[in-house]
């Protein structure tokens, strides 16, 4: 179901990375997915707004299939948006994911949202069938044969991607309208444009650097959006990080599995090996959201304020093998004591500007 939102939105955003026991030994693959179903459980039970669940074909992440995890929580969950995060379109059928995510809509009352990407990682292509030289044309084609599926009428579309439709009819159908869809983009201006053509939402992939130099893309989207005569809807931002009960605990449980995650795809781009002080200056400075919870909530009411965005998804899970009750205590806090503060600080802040403007007046 298409939503329509002003006010603030908070999620959380999983690969499904494996976490550890009670004794610190990684658990197997149906263990780490079944941890995500009791993730969005809580969060579902403590009011967070939407859990994304991202798509992998990776040894570090147990989620390859998004949209069969989230028809496994929407049957478990009453309230909460299931979205992906991102779906890689340039490597599915968009048939297929249409199909997949209105199956998911019907199995939770119409709360199914779907974030499309072109593949920041690219293992999905050789997996299956695709050529990384197509990687372009293969994303533009795909999402304009989902744009035109959206309408849920027969469609007629001609590609070289795939085999063409001729008055080809798609089902199921969704009985609470347009499925809300999103495009993920982490730095590509084009990439903003061509969303704001399609009139799809923008959710900002922001996992490195200070989060204000994304200011311009939000701005490049809403003036591309008033051009082509599309929807600018309110953008969102997904980043990474976790919450603990004080700063020490978080960066102690936190650091380890992220550098080990970080490493390992960072051997396969010809990154250095992550420094401590490079991830203790992305913390204070940069777009990894890693403390207590009034740490987190500072920084969160920071980046919301200076790129105005209306959703923020927290990426939980990036710690890897830290016990499962630790990830689940920083959904908890997230959920019960980091929202509020954001709206809070959020509110001051507003209350503020609004007592200034009226003395200047």
């Amino acid at each position: 179901m298409e939503q329509q939102f002003d006010t603030l939105q908070f999620g959380i955003d999983t690969f499904g990375e494996i976490p550890a026991d009670d004794r610190g030994n990684p658990v197997s693959y149906a263990q780490a997915i079944r941890a995500v179903v009791d993730e969005a459980i809580l969060a579902d039970e403590i009011g967070i707004d939407v859990i994304a669940v991202g798509e992998h074909h990776r040894p570090e992440f147990a989620i390859s299939s998004p949209e069969t995890v989230l028809a496994g929580i929407a049957t478990r969950t009453s309230r909460i948006h299931l979205a992906s995060g991102v779906t890689v379109l340039s490597s599915d059928d968009p048939v297929r994911v249409f199909q997949r995510f209105a199956t998911v809509d019907a199995l939770s009352n119409g709360r199914a949202e779907v974030i499309l990407g072109r593949g920041s990682f690219t293992e999905s292509f050789p997996l299956f069938g695709y050529d990384l030289r197509d990687y372009e044309i293969l994303f533009e084609e795909k999402i304009d044969l989902f744009h035109k599926l959206l309408d849920e009428t027969p469609v007629t579309w001609d590609g070289t991607t795939r085999a063409a439709l001729q008055d080809a009819d798609v089902f199921p159908k969704t009985e609470s309208g347009p499925l809300t869809t999103w495009v993920g983009v982490g730095g590509s201006p084009q990439s903003v444009i061509r969303t704001a053509r399609y009139g799809f939402r923008l959710m900002l992939a922001i996992i490195g650097g200070a989060p204000r130099r994304f200011a311009s893309y939000v701005d490049l989207y809403r003036r591309a959006a008033e051009q082509f005569g599309t929807t600018a809807y309110p953008v969102g931002v997904h980043s990474p990080g976790f919450i603990a009960r004080t700063d020490q605990e978080a960066v102690e449980l936190f650091y380890p599995g992220y550098k080990v995650i970080r490493d390992r795809i960072g051997a396969t781009r010809g990154w250095p090996a992550l420094r401590e002080d490079e991830f203790l200056s992305e913390i204070e400075r940069g777009s990894l959201y890693v403390g207590s919870p009034e740490t987190v909530a500072r920084k969160m009411a920071e980046t919301i304020e200076a790129l105005d965005v209306r959703r923020f998804d927290l990426i939980y899970s990036l710690g890897g093998a830290m016990p499962m009750s630790d990830r689940l205590r920083a959904v908890e806090l997230y959920g019960t004591e980091v929202i509020p503060m954001v709206r809070e600080l959020l509110a001051e802040r507003s209350t503020a500007e609004q007592t200034l403007v009226g003395t200047a007046g």
